[in-house]
This record gives structure tokens, C-alpha cells and sequence, in this order.
């Protein structure tokens, strides 16, 4: 009986690795998909303030300044 308890506990074991490698995968997916949503607010926050600042430069230097 108990060679039967031992392989019933390496069973639930090897099932338990299974889950935690499982979710593993699912949080190493996720924070790659955070890191790429990151990367594309980064980008579009660039680009809105260089177009921000190429406003500010025209209204500056713009008609109606002396330019």
C-alpha cells in the first residue's frame, strides 16, 4: 500500500509542476505583452510631444510674431 501512496504523491507532484510551469508561461507571456504595449505608448508620447513642440515652434516664429 504504501508503493501506491508514494506513486499517487509523485503523480499529484509531477501535476502540480505541470500547473506552476503552465502559469509561468502565462505570466512570462504577459509581461512581455505589458513590455510591448509599453513600448508602443513610449513611442506615441514621442511622437505627440515632437508635434507639441513643432506647434510651440511654429506659433513662435509663426505669422503675426515679426519673423
Amino acid at each position: 500500500m504504501s508503493g501506491e501512496r508514494t506513486e499517487k504523491a509523485f503523480a499529484r507532484i509531477d501535476q502540480a509542476l505541470g500547473r506552476i510551469a503552465a502559469a509561468a508561461s502565462r505570466a512570462e507571456a504577459a509581461a512581455v505583452a505589458r513590455a510591448r504595449h509599453n513600448d508602443r505608448l513610449k513611442q506615441a508620447i514621442a511622437e505627440t510631444l515632437r508635434d507639441l513642440d513643432a506647434l510651440i515652434h511654429a506659433s513662435d516664429y509663426g505669422e503675426g510674431h515679426g519673423a
